[in-house]
């Protein structure tokens, strides 16, 4: 779910760029040799380009988990929590096509499942006790397939049925947020409608008034793709009547303990076409009210997607041009998260075959022990079914990299579940511990090499970069 942020700029812009550099390039400084098939990188750094928020990348749980509320017990996993915590500070999205067929009855008497997580945490510490009863969670780990085979054919079938979800759920989902050190945001039910059309907001105003005696810091959002609410529920809202929506919702927070909060929305799909027009009319009618506009970006259909799609730069490409930022998997985030600042600067490289070679720079995450002030991260992705390799800029060619390369474990290749930093295997120590991110220090002048389908984060040290300091 992009964001773009009302009091700074918008998110980074991305620049893609590769090239080779000869031997005999007069910005080569004398007694350093650069490799002849080495890419030769240009960057900018005098000003940032970008700024980014500290919760940038964020991440959502999809409503789909409460369909049946015994499984948002997986909330309370100990394991989940520590990897939600190494990914903070980021927004975590309650949200998805289920938002707009969940409704809050504040009489449902909580699941066995979770009345037995709640006991289990009795005259304990919420954020530092156990984790959920053991023979809870292997039950629910068995009964999860059948439970995602039903929600598999809500989806194709385009048929989604209504269900409740109680105080309780509410509470595991607000803990699991708080616990691991993530912003919360709602997405309530847009679909409530009266005779003509209007947004009922009578059961949102229940889970208000529910959130607020318990002292919840949560923002909001209401409904979710309403581009699509004609194939999914038969019901066409228009941009104007949403927006007229938001403004209700924001009439409501203003009442509410929720006055400080966020509102985003409209949580529209990608921007194109019709969309644009409801969009627009949306933010003439709305606009004023949200704190951000959302939307959502899909690179493919994930039901039909292949490894291939993966690894074309026109798929890539498609999400350059709208919010220019890319996702990645868990260790990735990680690694983003930890290595990565706020600055964006300018990279790029020459050549032809630049689109399969992608490079992106910052300013390092000064929060990282072993790095300061002034120093460079730059990460990238070779596309490439060979090793590619990159030469940093001249001004920067004999300084100190540490180099975090990602490849994927196996003869599985891209399709391995499993990946290797540095050729060590990424793997959780136990439940409470995240594995050591150990970086490898390459020698001063080196090229940076990318192996095939690899992703590459490797910080500059010592750059002493203006913008940066």
């Amino acid at each position: 779910m992009p964001l773009r942020w009302k009091p700074g700029p918008p998110l980074p812009q991305l620049l893609l760029l590769l090239g080779p550099l000869g031997p005999f390039s007069p910005r080569a400084p004398a007694g350093l040799a650069q490799a002849d098939d080495a890419a030769e990188l240009d960057f900018s750094t005098e000003r940032p380009v970008h700024l980014v928020s500290p919760a940038f990348l964020s991440f959502t749980i999809d409503a789909n988990l409460a369909t049946d509320p015994r499984f948002l017990t997986f909330l309370g996993s100990t394991k989940l929590r520590t990897l939600a915590r190494g990914l903070s500070p980021a927004y975590l999205r309650f949200g998805g096509t289920k938002t707009d067929f969940l409704i809050f009855d504040p009489k449902k008497e909580p699941t066995f499942e979770e009345r037995s997580y709640w006991q289990s945490q009795v005259n304990q510490d919420m954020c530092e006790s156990g984790s959920i009863p053991s023979d809870i969670e292997k039950r629910l780990q068995l009964e999860w397939p059948f439970q995602e085979q039903l929600l598999l054919r809500e989806q194709y079938q385009k048929k989604f049925n209504n269900s409740t979800y109680s105080r309780s759920s509410v509470d595991m989902l607000y803990t699991f947020a708080n616990c691991s050190g993530l912003d919360l945001i709602f997405g309530l039910n847009a679909l409530l409608r009266t005779a003509d059309l209007q947004w009922n907001s009578s059961n949102a105003q229940l889970l208000l008034d529910y959130c607020s005696s318990k002292n919840y810091n949560i923002s909001w959002e209401l409904g979710n793709e309403p581009n699509s609410f004609r194939k999914k529920a038969g019901i066409f809202i228009d941009g104007l009547q949403l927006g007229e929506d938001f403004v209700k919702l924001h009439k409501l927070l203003a009442k509410s303990t929720f006055k400080t909060v966020n509102l985003y929305g409209p949580d529209i799909g990608q921007p194109r076409g019709k969309t644009v027009k409801m969009l627009t009319s949306f933010l003439k009618a709305g606009g004023e009210v949200i704190d951000s506009v959302t939307w959502h970006h899909y690179y493919l259909n994930g039901r039909i997607a292949t490894k291939e799609d993966f690894l074309n730069p026109d798929v890539l490409d498609t999400f350059a041009s709208s919010v220019q930022k890319i996702f990645q998997d868990y260790w990735l985030s990680l690694l983003f998260k930890k290595l990565v600042g706020t600055n964006v600067l300018r990279a790029s490289v020459k050549g032809p075959d630049s689109r399969k070679l992608r490079v992106y720079l910052h300013c390092t995450n000064i929060n990282h022990p072993r790095y300061k002030e002034g120093d460079l991260t730059l990460y990238a992705l070779n596309l490439h079914n060979v090793t590619k390799r990159l030469q940093l800029p001249y001004h920067l060619f004999d300084k100190q990299v540490d180099k975090y390369l990602v490849k994927p474990l196996g003869p599985d290749g891209l399709l391995s579940k499993s990946v290797q930093l540095n050729g060590q295997t990424l793997k959780m120590v136990d439940d409470h511990t995240l594995p050591a991110l150990t970086e490898k220090p390459l020698r001063p002048g080196s090229t940076l090499g990318l192996p095939a389908f690899s992703y590459g984060f490797f910080v500059i040290r010592n750059a002493k970069v203006t913008a940066c300091l």
